[in-house]
């Protein structure tokens, strides 16, 4: 297709995605308002209004939601191409996709007929109005969930990546050795050292970065009150496109969390309420198995946490209205994963009886409370908390979990780990093959939750500022390398994967900018 092909095609997509907003029909009605205004004169009438909605701001909410559209469509492709290929251009990727979420129904229908619980039920009278007083203090239940387990981990998933082969490649004809050298075995294009620098220039030595405590050139302070400044202008914008890049540099803490409601364009505007209020009451009329997984998940990850155990109350609420979210199906257009289907009692087989379950289409895993326990330093409001949290997920941390060839996807980021390693650190990574501790096994827990649990939180969400900002999870495995290097020295020592391990057990010290910083910029090539 030619370039403007391809632009009509997406600007027809975006149309038709808007139509049926609920901007759509405020801008609309706006239109049709400001026509009795004296200054709307019938000559220049489409002149008119369109000033009228620039001044008054909704031209800026259009643009805002036309650039939140551009960031989770689908790239440009041929109209006859299959929807699945849209998905993922890789045959070999689907169907591995395909084989891990057999899998992973499976471990959950074994769970409900093992331990007799059903998919869902209908709560009785008494369930709804016990669950409906305690809602904002279920922390303070201890149910009994030694029954059951997590569907699966991280380790368990990472075992399916490194089994991924493409067919149609011939490994022996790769030139270099150390191709050979990691888990990871597939031909995906990552970028290397250079192409990084140029893409996230921005974190250069010399421009001035929140996170980062000593400048030669400039005094850390003067910087973060200039930036403070030109924050609050952007957020007196509101500028979707200027919030995300403003982010690169770092989101000072009191402006963090309404710049990147900006930068996800969640408005939280009351049909967001409602639609949230509504989740609640579904919550409360039916029980699922999944409730189950998410309370022991919180239970076993967040509640023991020193930073978010505070928040237990708020993941509750947040991931048990997100099991619900049928508004999540969407993100599947773009998602190399399908949404799993379970059968109504007594039809397995029949496709007319066939439902998504959970109805949002994601089967929580361990550790999976952790995207949503660091957004709840930032927002206090259940509704606008949730927002935010269905926003990252379906633009990014779904990424963390799904096979794909894409470049922000879990297979690519494991392979641009290892070879920023391997060309960077190959005496370290030789070393720690040697002994068995190969560097992916270690830093895998860390990627596939964006580090979140393993930072101190301010350091967290400085780098989820630059996620936001470049919109990619590259620089997750940019960090994972980076960490490696910092320790290079203590795990030259090391004799086993348990000792490894014991080097890199704790993350909370670091400071995330300098290491991403010196490793990009101040690495030798």
């Amino acid at each position: 297709m030619d370039g403007g092909t391809e632009l009509s095609l997406t600007i027809s997509h975006i149309v038709q995605r808007l139509k049926g907003s609920h901007l759509h029909s405020q801008i609309e009605r706006q239109a049709k308002d400001c026509l009795h205004q004296p200054e709307i004169r019938l000559e220049s009438l489409k002149d008119d209004v369109r000033s009228f909605l620039k001044t008054s701001g909704w031209e800026r909410q259009l643009q805002n939601a036309v650039y939140r559209e551009l960031h989770v469509q689908l790239p440009p492709s041929h109209p006859m191409a299959p929807s699945e290929h849209l998905k993922e251009p890789l045959a070999y990727m689907r169907k591995a996709q395909a084989s891990w979420e057999k899998r992973v129904l499976k471990s959950l229908n074994s769970m409900s007929t093992e331990l007799e619980v059903p998919l869902a039920r209908m709560r009785s009278a008494a369930e709804q109005k016990e669950l409906a007083n305690k809602w904002n203090e279920m922390g303070t239940d201890d149910p009994d969930l030694s029954r059951f387990r997590p569907v699966y981990a991280p380790k368990d998933f990472l075992e399916v990546l490194i089994s991924l082969r493409n067919p149609n490649h011939d490994s022996s004809d790769d030139v270099s050795a150390r191709s050979h050298w990691g888990l990871i075995q597939v031909p995906v294009n990552v970028r290397d050292i250079p192409q990084l620098r140029q893409a996230y220039s921005e974190l250069n030595l010399i421009t001035g970065q929140l996170g980062i405590d000593d400048y030669a050139h400039i005094h850390p302070d003067l910087f973060e009150s200039e930036h403070v400044q030109i924050g609050k202008k952007v957020l007196v914008e509101q500028d979707s496109a200027a919030a995300q890049q403003y982010s690169r540099q770092g989101c000072p803490t009191g402006l963090r969390a309404d710049l990147w409601a900006l930068i996800l364009n969640s408005t939280n505007q009351p049909p967001d309420v409602m639609h949230y209020e509504q989740l609640t009451a579904g919550v409360i009329q039916h029980a699922l198995l999944v409730d189950h997984l998410i309370y022991k998940d919180v239970k076993l990850t967040a509640s023991n946490d020193d930073y978010y155990f505070v928040f237990e109350d708020f993941l509750y609420q947040v991931l048990l209205c997100f099991s619900r979210d049928t508004a999540v199906l969407d993100h599947f257009k773009y998602n190399s994963a399908t949404p799993p289907k379970s059968y109504i009692h007594g039809k397995v087989g029949d496709e007319e009886c066939a439902v998504v379950y959970p109805p949002n289409g994601v089967i929580p895993f361990h550790g999976f409370s952790m995207y949503v326990a660091p957004l709840c330093f930032l927002y206090n409001e259940p509704s606008k908390l949730y927002s935010v949290f269905r926003e990252m997920y379906t633009r990014y941390f779904f990424r963390l979990h799904s096979i794909s060839s894409s470049p922000s996807g879990i297979v690519s980021l494991c392979l641009q780990f290892e070879r920023l390693l391997q060309t960077h650190l190959p005496q370290l990574f030789y070393h720690l093959r040697q002994i068995g501790a190969q560097p992916l096994r270690i830093a895998f827990k860390w990627m596939v939750r964006g580090f979140s649990g393993y930072l101190s939180t301010d350091q967290l969400l400085l780098l989820w500022d630059r996620i936001l900002g470049y919109d990619s999870l590259e620089v997750v495995a940019v960090l994972a390398a980076a960490v490696f290097a910092f320790r290079a020295e203590n795990l030259m020592e090391v004799t086993s994967l348990a000792s490894a391990e014991a080097v890199l057990a704790d993350l909370s010290t670091l400071k995330v900018m300098p290491l991403i910083q010196i490793f990009l910029f101040a690495t030798s090539i």
